[in-house]
């Protein structure tokens, strides 16, 4: 039942994928504009978030920032509708406008020691997922959502027998990435979700303590493998059609992430993700409650308790 669902879910996806670019525009920034004016939970995290993030801001610097993530936030979640929609090639050809840094991957894969994508939530991360797919297999580790549709949905959407391998984050998906990377392949993770309490460490993400995860760092080191930051970042202005342009960005990330000592690594791993973040702050998923489990033994509260959870 849930893959019939799911199947039903995606023909809806179809249908909206088809509407014109202006047209996707214009409904994602009417759901931006509805969220902002009815103060809707993502509109509150979002706020906690900037107020912990960017404590140097103003409040009209805040509202502006704030009002920027929540339209850049509809549109990546409709864009991505449409990605998912169409054939990755066209998607490419159409919208991919600059590549920055994929000699990088290139040599990683050449080396066969094996390559692991760090990639943050900035920009459109499913774009990138496709760009990845269409130059190598790739086996990406992914959170299940709870509900078995949703799950079912995501399976039918990234879906690619002989390219994309979906992993999921628990025991037997570990040692899987540990295979994958074992024999030179290559493994996406997406470096910024909170992990649950105990399986990661807390280091400073601007300026705030966050529990981060620890098993990137952990791969790294038991695999050898190559650590590559992976963006996909929406430029200014519109391409044919009002198609928005997008940069692709490669580049090696700090050593220090495969550092022993698990502090250090996620320290320098956050400190990557930030610099990418900095970026547009507009483009990285503020929406998203990052800080809501905090440091034993400091008496910090969960920020977004109780305005974010109504």
């Amino acid at each position: 039942m849930s893959r019939f669902i799911a199947s039903v879910l995606y023909l809806c996806v179809a249908l909206v994928g088809r509407l014109p670019w202006p047209w996707l525009w214009r409904t994602a920034d009417w759901f931006a504009r509805r969220n902002l004016a009815a103060g809707r939970r993502e509109s509150r995290v979002t706020a906690c978030n900037l107020r912990l993030a960017f404590p140097g801001l103003d409040e009209q610097e805040r509202e502006r920032l704030q009002h920027d993530v929540l339209h850049a936030t509809a549109r990546q979640a409709l864009e991505t509708l449409r990605l998912w929609s169409r054939p990755a090639r066209d998607n490419l050809e159409r919208l991919l406008v600059e590549v920055h840094g994929a000699a990088h991957l290139d040599r990683a894969i050449a080396d066969r020691k094996g390559v692991i994508i760090a990639a943050p939530h900035f920009g459109n991360w499913e774009l990138l997922n496709q760009w990845l797919a269409a130059r190598t297999p790739l086996s990406i580790l992914y959170a299940p959502p709870t509900s078995p549709v949703m799950d079912a949905f995501l399976q039918r959407v990234r879906a690619d027998a002989d390219r994309v391998t979906q992993v999921r984050a628990e025991a037997a998906g570990v040692r899987q990435l540990l295979r994958c990377l074992g024999t030179g392949g290559v493994v996406g993770i997406l470096p910024d979700q909170q992990p649950r309490a105990g399986e990661g460490e807390f280091a400073p993400f601007f300026g705030v303590p966050a529990l981060t995860m620890t098993l990137l760092g952990r791969l790294a080191q038991r695999s050898g493998a190559t650590v590559l930051m992976a963006w996909c970042e929406r430029l200014p202005g519109s391409g044919p059609g009002g198609a928005p342009r997008f940069a692709l960005h490669i580049r090696p990330a700090d050593r220090a992430v495969a550092d022993p000592d698990p502090q250090r690594g996620v320290a320098a791993l956050n400190a990557e993700v930030e610099l990418i973040a900095r970026r547009d702050p507009a483009q990285y998923q503020w929406t998203y409650k990052r800080y809501s489990l905090r440091p034993s033994g400091r008496g910090e509260d969960n920020p977004y308790w109780p305005e974010c959870y109504r």
